[in-house]
């Protein structure tokens, strides 16, 4: 018996949410097992590109050492049965120099606009893009639109 449209975006859905909880030191293998062995992972706004998941965690482990995130706000989200698509509001402190392209320096505080486009096959996230909108925090530019059903994620 074939999955319902309904139950594969619930799968996505999930799978997703599973990868944003397991993003961190502790638990990167586990965020970094629900890619497909062919993941390609960008960040456009920095010019990085990654094929592989042994390249994405070193990323990842990378963005730890360099970024200290206080606080998550989920905005929207859109779920299909081949893409998952996630607008989030990240506050950080930068605290290292690991990340390529950074545009602050150590020290800064941080509010990065952060949307997410994945792609998903059979459960798993196939290509991700880390749409990244980088603005010093309490900054002239630091304004968004946030809704009043936006959700804070617990770290």
């Amino acid at each position: 018996m074939s999955e319902s449209t309904s139950d594969i975006i619930e799968r996505n859905r999930l799978a997703v949410e599973a990868h944003f909880h397991n993003e961190n030191p502790e638990n990167v293998d586990k965020a970094v097992e629900l890619y497909t062995d062919d993941i390609v992972w960008e960040a456009p706004a920095r010019g990085q590109v990654y094929r592989s998941g042994a390249e994405v965690k070193e990323a990842y482990l990378n963005i730890f050492k360099t970024t200290h995130i206080t606080k998550m706000t989920l905005l929207r989200e859109v779920v299909t049965e081949t893409s998952v698509f996630t607008d989030h509001i990240s506050e950080a402190v930068v605290v290292g120099d690991k990340m390529p392209n950074l545009p602050y320096p150590i020290g800064t505080k941080v509010r990065t606009r952060l949307v997410h486009m994945f792609e998903m096959r059979d459960g798993k996230i196939a290509r991700e893009i880390a749409y990244e909108i980088w603005r010093e925090a309490d900054s002239g530019v630091d304004v968004d639109d946030v809704p009043a059903d936006a959700v804070e994620v617990p770290l």
